[in-house]
């Protein structure tokens, strides 16, 4: 069946969606509670009703339902509008052909064609689990892509498959090379996790001092940003959020996270033949071409090198002696990578997930266009 197709525009401003929007469209104080299953229902419909085939429309919702249920809301579903509007635009391809080439054990390399982002990645991972489970380690690299979301949603798929993993991509142009003060590095996660028991190590975090998503989420909603996560066009530090979006968001430790987001670049960009150096395109302004982001999954067995059952009882005493270090002055109790996203989790699934403001009225205006029901 044809997809059904509906257009508005998505302007300059981050926050105006659509012509004629006044401040009466938008309520502060509105906001709804959703089920897990609830919502990924809904949000499946709207990429099934663009002509995603029913499984990937699926794992697309998945992904973007649990950045919400771990409190990344700047990767879940408030990003549903932006993919539909490419997949619109023929920028996103719903059924693409995607071809995997083997060019060694180890190795694969996947033309995604661009698909959307979440379909490419989950194949990817799925083809490094694949060896590492027959090698002991496996790899695979995806170019002519597009944004994949949370990063993690990729590191779990490894964990729940008993492997660790490395997930690295490249982005659209955010962030200064260290020196300058121009767009020109992407603000690519550093990606990592193992398995540890009911709760995997999991490390996911943006290679600048923030998410330019947290960035774009405060431009939306008017508030304001921290002196010290951006700078305006001209280089100087701001508070104001558009500004800062419209500007550079600044690197973690500065040229180190610099000198790190450039090894994204090369591995993600340069090594899996996508665009590199600034030429990925912004999922949000340019809609001239596709993005042709590059990505590269790795996947390995965590005990590869240890006896039988010893890395599960080194894993467990490593976390255990980490959390029996003395606490720092008002510290209640050490934290692993990824604990406060899995308890995040866990609550979320048990008292719903709160949409408010902007989120909410996009998300609804969308099911709107398109005949789908929200969840009550």
């Amino acid at each position: 069946m044809a997809p059904r197709r509906f257009h508005y525009c998505i302007c300059e401003r981050i926050n105006e969606y659509k012509p004629g929007r006044t401040e009466e469209d938008f309520v502060p104080g509105q906001s709804r509670t959703f089920t897990e299953a609830g919502l990924t229902e809904a949000v499946a419909a709207m990429f099934a009703a663009h002509d995603v085939p029913e499984t990937d429309a699926r794992r697309v919702a998945e992904c973007l339902v649990l950045a919400d249920l771990r409190g990344v809301a700047s990767h879940g579903v408030s990003r549903v509008p932006i993919y539909l509007e490419r997949l619109r635009r023929g920028l996103v391809k719903p059924r693409p052909e995607m071809v995997l080439e083997r060019p060694m054990s180890v190795a694969a390399r996947l033309d995604a064609d661009d698909a959307l982002g979440f379909v490419a990645a989950t194949r990817a991972m799925a083809e490094a689990i694949d060896m590492a489970r027959e090698h002991g380690m496996g790899m695979c690299a995806v170019r002519r892509s597009t944004h994949f979301g949370m990063a993690a949603n990729y590191l779990l798929q490894a964990t729940d498959a008993g492997m660790a993993a490395f997930v690295f991509t490249n982005a659209s142009r955010a962030m200064p090379i260290w020196g300058g003060r121009a767009p020109f590095l992407g603000t690519s996660p550093f990606a990592f996790a193992a398995p540890a028991g009911e709760r995997p190590v999991v490390l996911d975090m943006a290679l600048s001092v923030v998410a330019r998503g947290k960035v774009r989420r405060a431009a939306a909603r008017g508030e304001p940003i921290p002196l010290g996560w951006a700078l305006d066009a001209e280089g100087n530090p701001t508070t104001d959020a558009q500004k800062g979006y419209e500007g550079v968001v600044l690197p973690l430790a500065g040229p180190k996270g610099s000198g790190l987001s450039l090894m994204m670049e090369i591995v993600a960009g340069v090594m899996s033949g996508s665009a590199f150096g600034g030429e990925v395109g912004n999922q949000y302004s340019d809609f001239d071409a596709p993005q042709d982001a590059g990505h590269v999954f790795m996947a390995f067995r965590p005990g590869l090198f240890l006896e039988p059952g010893a890395y599960e009882d080194r894993m467990a005493e490593l976390i255990r002696r980490a959390k029996d270090q003395p606490l720092a002055a008002g510290v209640e109790e050490i934290m692993m990578p990824g604990e406060i996203e899995a308890r995040a989790t866990e609550t979320r699934r048990r008292d719903g997930i709160r949409l408010d403001g902007e989120d909410l009225r996009l998300l609804a205006e969308e099911a709107a266009r398109l005949g789908v029901a929200l969840p009550q």
